[in-house]
C-alpha cells in the first residue's frame, strides 16, 4: 500500500496576513490604523504606486486634498470629493454665521501681510533684526518683567482620573492642565448656575467633558457647556456626558460666529469664555467674537494660550498698543517667527549662521553679536509674553479686569500660561436688563 502523500504546507505571504495598514505615520508616530487593501501591506490612502499600476490605470493616483492636505483623494474622484469634503467652505443661512465677521478690518494691502509672512528671519538685516529684539526687551522689562505668578489649582473632579497609573504621560498632562483650568474656574466662584461655558475650538471635547461632569455632581442643571468648533471629528468626548442636555456642540468658525445671534444662550443668564490651548489667532478672534457689539454677555474670559506663532496682523487685537510702541505689521511678522525659539529652541538657522561665517571670513570683520540658545529661548518667551500683553491691553480697554497666571509647572507643558479677564461692571451686562 503507497504511503499517503504528505500534505502541502500552504505558503502565506506575509501580506496576506495583515489586516491593519504598515505605513508610519512620522506626524503621529505610530503605524496607520485604517484596514490593509486585501493582498497589500498598506491601505489605499498609502498604498504606493508603481510602474504597473500607473501604466494600467493612471486615475488610480492619489494626491493630496487642496482644501485640507492632511488627507488624500483619488485624483479621478477629486472633482466630486471637492463636493462633499469636511473643508469645504460651504454657504450658511444660519443666523449665527456672518463671513469674517470677527475677522477684523481688511487690511489696505492684503499682500503685505502675504508678504511678511514669509520673511526668513536668516534673510533680514542685522540692524532690523536686532532692533526688534530692543523693542521687545524694552516692552517686556517695562510692561512685564516679573508679574506673571503662578496660580496652580486641581479640581475634584478630576482626581479619580488622574489617579489611573496605566495612562501614559501624555494623556496625565492634558488631564492635569483640564484639572488645573477647572480648578480656577472653581476658585474664581464661576462654577454657578444658569451659565453657558462656551468652550472656543473644543476639539473632541475632553475639557467639556469634566466641565459637563462637575456641574452634573453640583446639580447644576440650568448650566450648560456650549462646545464651538469648525472641524467635524471622530471619537468626541462629549458624547459620553451622561446628561446630554448638558451639551451642545455648534460646528463654526470662529472668525464667523455672531455669538448674539445664538438661540443657545439665551437659555441662561451669563457666558464664560474658555479654551485649553487655543492656538495663535483663533485666541484674537475668540475675543472679538466674545467682545463684539451686541453680543451676548460674558463676564469671565480664561484661555489657556499657545501657538504665537500662527497669529496675525489682521486679526490681532493689540494692534494699536504695538504702533504705539513703534511695532508695526512687518516687525510684528518677525515677533511671531522668534516665538518659536521659547519652545523648541531652533533659534539662528543654518543658513543664518553659515552666512555669517561666510561675511567673516570675507571681510575679515567679527560677525555681528552672536545669540546662545538661553538667549533666544529668553528673547522667544518675551515675545510670547508681549503678544499677550496686547491682549491684556485690549480687554482692559473693553471694561476688563485682566491678567496672566502660569497654571501649571513648565514640566507639564512649555505653554504654561492662561489668560484671565473678568468683567469689571458685569451687572450692566446682564441678559435679563
Amino acid at each position: 500500500m503507497a504511503a499517503k502523500k504528505p500534505k502541502m504546507t500552504q505558503q502565506v505571504d506575509e501580506a496576506d496576513q495583515v489586516t491593519t495598514c504598515t505605513y508610519w505615520v512620522p506626524r503621529k508616530k505610530r503605524h496607520c490604523k485604517m484596514s490593509a487593501n486585501k493582498g497589500s501591506l498598506f491601505c489605499g490612502a498609502h498604498c504606493p504606486a508603481t510602474e504597473e499600476s500607473q501604466a494600467v490605470d493612471a486615475a488610480a493616483e492619489r494626491i493630496p486634498c487642496p482644501l485640507d492636505p492632511k488627507h488624500t483623494v483619488f485624483k479621478r474622484k477629486l472633482a466630486k470629493h471637492l463636493t462633499i469634503c469636511n473643508a469645504r467652505e460651504v454657504a450658511s443661512t444660519l443666523p449665527y454665521i456672518v463671513k469674517n465677521i470677527n475677522a477684523g478690518e481688511e487690511l489696505e494691502n492684503p499682500e503685505d501681510e502675504e508678504t511678511n509672512s514669509k520673511l526668513k528671519l536668516h534673510e533680514l538685516e542685522d540692524t532690523e533684526f536686532y532692533s526688534v529684539i530692543d523693542k521687545v526687551r524694552a516692552l517686556y522689562e517695562k510692561h512685564v518683567g516679573n508679574s506673571i505668578e503662578d496660580l496652580h489649582l486641581q479640581h475634584a473632579s478630576l482626581e479619580e482620573p488622574l489617579s489611573h497609573e496605566e495612562y501614559g504621560q501624555e494623556s496625565r498632562k492634558h488631564l492635569v492642565q483640564a484639572s488645573a483650568l477647572l480648578g480656577i474656574l472653581e476658585h474664581d466662584q464661576q462654577l454657578t448656575d444658569s451659565t453657558s461655558f462656551i468652550e472656543f475650538g473644543a476639539g473632541k471635547g475632553q475639557l467639556a467633558f469634566f466641565l459637563a461632569t462637575a456641574l452634573e455632581a453640583q446639580h447644576l442643571s440650568h448650566s450648560q457647556v456650549v462646545l464651538i468648533d469648525r472641524m467635524s471629528l471622530r471619537h468626541k468626548k462629549d458624547n459620553k456626558v451622561t446628561n446630554k442636555e448638558l451639551v451642545q456642540r455648534i460646528r463654526a468658525d470662529i472668525a464667523d460666529l455672531r455669538m448674539s445671534a445664538l438661540p443657545e444662550l439665551q437659555q441662561t443668564k451669563r457666558n464664560v469664555a474658555l479654551s485649553k490651548h487655543l492656538c495663535g489667532a483663533a485666541t484674537d478672534l475668540t475675543l472679538r467674537c466674545v467682545l463684539a457689539e451686541g453680543a451676548a454677555a460674558t463676564d469671565y474670559i480664561l484661555i489657556a494660550v499657545c501657538c504665537h506663532h500662527r497669529c496675525s496682523w489682521r486679526s490681532y487685537v493689540g494692534q494699536s498698543w504695538l504702533q504705539a510702541a513703534g511695532i508695526g505689521p512687518r516687525e510684528f511678522a518677525i515677533i511671531t517667527k522668534m516665538v518659536s525659539w521659547a519652545v523648541c529652541g531652533t533659534g539662528v538657522s543654518r543658513e543664518r549662521r553659515k552666512a555669517m561665517a561666510e561675511a567673516h571670513e570675507e571681510l575679515g570683520e567679527p560677525p555681528t553679536q552672536r545669540l546662545t540658545r538661553e538667549q533666544r529661548e529668553q528673547i522667544g518667551y518675551q515675545c510670547k509674553r508681549i503678544l499677550d500683553h496686547g491682549r491684556l491691553e485690549h480687554l482692559r480697554a473693553n471694561g476688563f479686569e485682566a491678567s496672566l497666571k502660569f497654571y501649571v509647572p513648565r514640566d507639564i507643558t512649555l505653554e504654561n500660561v492662561v489668560l484671565l479677564a473678568k468683567r469689571i461692571n458685569p451687572k450692566c451686562n446682564n441678559k435679563d436688563s
